[in-house]
């Protein structure tokens, strides 16, 4: 889907392939994920002319035949599960193409600079059912309320704080926060780097990062430019703290020298010759989580809740609905087609059919 929209609006993007390097004890890790590609189906909603070819086309390579393709990898590396279908895209021509379609739309409408204070239920009437959102916009003195009918919770790390406060002390749900660190890095000490490079998780023992990272892998942008990341650091805001605080979350936002040689002794795995003093702080963001550390791996979590016990049961696609987005971090940008459609066709309109 993203492929398409990408050469349809004239996003730049390139589909450069992905390794997914492995070590001698690694080796049934990226032999797993290829079972999992080889068994794929496509979505109900995909065009009849993809079935007949793979969802996610992946190979096992030798240790040599991945340095043919990347030779700065380390000798260590054994094996690898090759992704060509994987790419990089300009993030913000992209979010731009969708912020163009929702202004040229007839219905559409987007609002900046503003924040959802508080969400109720409404209580039915002659206007249905549904929910009232109150709003602030900017330094405004007075706020803004509206009756929706349906309302899409795709808030990010906020997204927790407003499924909360419909739902009882006793159900709600706590969010983990983990910080995620890139570092640039300029040398020739690895030349002609020209595919996504990605190291199996740390597993043995039960490390604690297990499954809650894909480990600190090799970026690049469409420039060639080289970053390494992210890695994963817990935050944990103290009890008093308002998590709508902004000095707290923006101090935890600022990339410094504190990561790096962590991130330099992990990269070093699966790419030797890497310099540590080549290595400088690049940029840094938050990750939502919904399990805790040791807790293991969770999936992305599409919840439905209601505006009244009535409708409470019914299906999706009648009024009253709040879809609740949680824990969407990555991939979430190269699956929001995916996601939208999947809300759209399989969560809104299931109620139509």
């Amino acid at each position: 889907m993203i492929y398409k929209r990408c050469a349809t609006h004239h996003i730049p993007y390139r589909k450069c392939g992905k390794l997914v390097v492995a070590r001698d004890e690694q080796k049934s890790y990226i032999e797993n994920l290829h079972r999992k590609s080889m068994n794929l189906a496509w979505p109900p909603h995909s065009p009849r002319e993809n079935l007949q070819r793979s969802v996610l086309p992946t190979k096992l390579l030798s240790g040599r035949e991945a340095r043919e393709l990347e030779p700065d990898l380390s000798s260590e590396i054994v094996a690898a599960l090759w992704c060509p279908e994987t790419g990089i895209l300009d993030s913000h021509s992209f979010m731009e193409s969708l912020e163009k379609d929702i202004i040229d739309s007839e219905a559409g409408n987007l609002v900046y600079s503003t924040k959802v204070v508080r969400i109720d239920p409404h209580i039915p009437d002659s206007l249905g059912l549904g929910w009232v959102i109150q709003t602030v916009t900017g330094d405004a003195p007075e706020g803004d309320a509206m009756l929706a009918r349906t309302v899409i919770n795709a808030s990010g790390l906020s997204s927790t704080l407003f499924l909360n406060s419909i739902l009882p002390a006793s159900e709600r749900i706590p969010m983990y926060y983990a910080r995620g660190s890139y570092a640039s890095y300029h040398s020739t000490s690895i030349r002609n780097i020209s595919h996504l490079i990605y190291p199996c998780p740390e597993l043995r023992g039960g490390g604690e990062h297990a499954f809650h990272s894909l480990g600190t892998h090799l970026t690049l942008d469409l420039q060639g430019k080289v970053r390494f990341g992210p890695d994963i650091e817990w935050i944990e805001p103290p009890p008093e703290c308002d998590c709508d605080d902004a000095d707290f979350w923006t101090q935890h936002l600022i990339p410094d020298e504190s990561r790096i040689a962590e991130m330099h002794e992990v990269v070093t795995r699966y790419l030797s010759g890497v310099k540590l003093e080549r290595m400088q702080p690049d940029y840094c963001g938050m990750r939502p989580k919904l399990v805790p550390p040791h807790a293991g791996f969770q999936d992305f979590v599409f919840r439905v809740d209601y505006s009244t016990e009535q409708s409470t049961g019914t299906i999706p696609g009648q009024a009253g609905a709040m879809i609740s987005l949680l824990g969407i971090e990555s991939p979430g940008l190269t699956s929001s087609l995916a996601i939208a459609e999947y809300i759209v066709e399989d969560l809104l309109k299931v109620g139509e059919r």
